[in-house]
């Protein structure tokens, strides 16, 4: 398989202004073991969340809270009720953190350098209509990113 790479993708720690006020700021990520947290079903690591260590090693914080949902939509708009911390993709999270809605948290402990990808099989085999949309994707998120 071909993995082509299409653009940047970042995630938030956000929470909700009430919530931050009811329950207080993480200083660290393991002190989101002891706070209520949205988990999203279809993350990666579930409720185990990896953030930076002190050193150059991750840590992962097990997670728990109210809330499992299965779109960052939901959770999204269970962070803004005030339900707990959540993680969403920076796309989702910046018109609610735009309005203050939600806050960002532990910015500074979020992992970088993720990506979006187009996966598809090898280029022989690899049927012209796909090829094309796969071009207009690197495209669209290339003018995107100048945006």
């Amino acid at each position: 398989l071909i993995a082509r790479r299409l653009g940047p993708f970042s995630i938030k720690l956000c929470a909700s202004p009430d919530l931050l006020a009811k329950h207080g700021t993480p200083t660290r990520p393991q002190d989101l073991s002891n706070m209520p947290c949205i988990v999203d079903t279809n993350g990666r690591s579930l409720a185990n969340w990896r953030f930076k260590g002190d050193g150059e090693d991750s840590v992962s914080v097990t997670v728990s809270g109210p809330i499992e949902v299965n779109s960052p939509m939901a959770a999204r708009a269970a962070a803004v009720s005030g339900l707990g911390f959540t993680i969403l993709p920076d796309f989702i999270a910046a018109p609610e953190v735009a309005s203050g809605k939600l806050v960002t948290v532990l910015d500074d402990r979020i992992l970088s350098g993720s990506g979006i990808f187009a996966v598809y099989p090898h280029r022989r085999y690899l049927p012209a209509k796909v090829r094309v949309f796969v071009d207009f994707l690197v495209h669209w998120f290339r003018t995107r990113d100048a945006a």
